[in-house]
Formats: structure tokens, sequence, C-alpha cells
């Protein structure tokens, strides 16, 4: 009975340690938040990329269709266009293009955030 009480004793101790005051605190609500902050950045980089290049046959079958309009001597109703009710090949451009303004934001966002880190690393190795 002893040893199963040792070995209960050593596999709690696992899990519940003494904190070591040299050691950063640890807070389960920091993973959490990390956990969670995470699973947000992955769906809104899913549902961005999906969008561009994939909801209603993606932006580079529009941008192939509407170069043809411009220059190929095609016209709107040799892709389907029929109006704004039924805009064949073109349909969906509108979310196409917003995913693409906001991938660009994003781009522009996480640049930003590149650049202010490296400027403020620099002026702290000075």
């Amino acid at each position: 009975m002893s040893l199963l009480r040792r070995a209960w004793s050593a596999f709690s101790a696992l899990f519940d340690p003494d904190d070591d005051p040299q050691e950063p605190f640890y807070d389960p609500a920091h993973l959490g938040a990390v956990l969670i902050g995470a699973l947000a950045a992955a769906g809104a980089l899913y549902w961005m990329l999906w969008t561009l290049l994939v909801y209603e046959g993606g932006l580079f079958v529009k941008l192939q269709a509407a170069w043809a309009v411009a220059f190929g001597g095609k016209t709107l109703r040799d892709f389907g266009y029929q109006g704004s009710f039924d805009q064949g090949i073109f349909q969906g451009w509108a979310g196409n293009v917003g995913a693409l303004i906001f991938c660009l934001l994003t781009l522009a966002g996480l640049y930003w955030v590149y650049q202010t880190g490296k400027n403020q690393a620099e002026r702290r190795g000075q």
C-alpha cells in the first residue's frame, strides 16, 4: 500500500510541482487565448484564400475572361453573361474582389507589424 501511495504522490507531483520563483509565471488563460487566436487566424486565412481562389470559380478564371473580353474580341455573352441576375462566369466577382482587398490589407498590416518590430529591435540594439 505504501508503494501505491508513493507512486501516486510521484505521479501527482508531475502536475503540481512547487513553483520556482526564477521561472516565468504560467497562466492557463494565456494558453487558451493563444489557442483561440490561432484558430481564428487560421479560419480567417482559410476564408480569405478560399473566397479568392475557389468561390464561384475563383478570381483567376474571371480575370482570364475579362482579358478575353477586353483584348480578345469576345463578348460578355460568350461567357454566359445575360444581365445582373445571370452573370455566367462572372458570378461571384464581388466576393472574389472583396477577398482580394482583404488579402492585400492583411498583407499590408503584417508588413507594417514586421517593419515596426524590426525598427524597435534596431533601436534597442544601438
